[in-house]
């Protein structure tokens, strides 16, 4: 059985999907990208900014399935520059304690969604 999970905390989806999806003990987000989820503006400052809406958009999905960033096993990084790899990782790093980090890949991309520059999903369980 799955349940849709979705908060006004986060953007709406931009197409034919949902924040996430939470079968059984397992929650499954869509790729969040940096829109402020109150304007329906793209945050696009500068990539450590870019990156701290996506992780706070992701923040809220969590929050919406009454998880943290504590239960999340597997994140997905797509990032349109390898060379923001750094920059990126500073941020997304400081939502996790390195000792119990999920699983990830990154991986660079030809394009995103509205030419964003990072998109990051995970899987979460309770």
């Amino acid at each position: 059985m799955k349940k849709i999970i979705t908060t006004p905390n986060a953007p709406a989806p931009i197409g034919p999907y949902n924040q996430a999806i939470l079968s059984g003990n397992t929650l499954y987000t869509s790729g969040q990208i940096a829109i402020n989820p109150a304007t329906g503006a793209l945050v696009l400052d500068d990539i450590e900014t870019e990156t701290q809406q996506v992780m706070a958009n992701l923040k809220a999905v969590l929050e919406a399935a009454d998880m943290t960033f504590e239960n999340v096993i597997k994140s997905s990084i797509f990032i349109s520059n390898m060379d923001d790899f750094a920059l990126i990782n500073s941020v997304y790093g400081s939502y996790f304690d390195e000792a119990t980090a999920p699983a990830r890949e990154t991986v660079q991309v030809a394009r995103l969604p509205k030419n964003v520059n990072v998109e990051i999903s995970v899987i979460a369980i309770k």
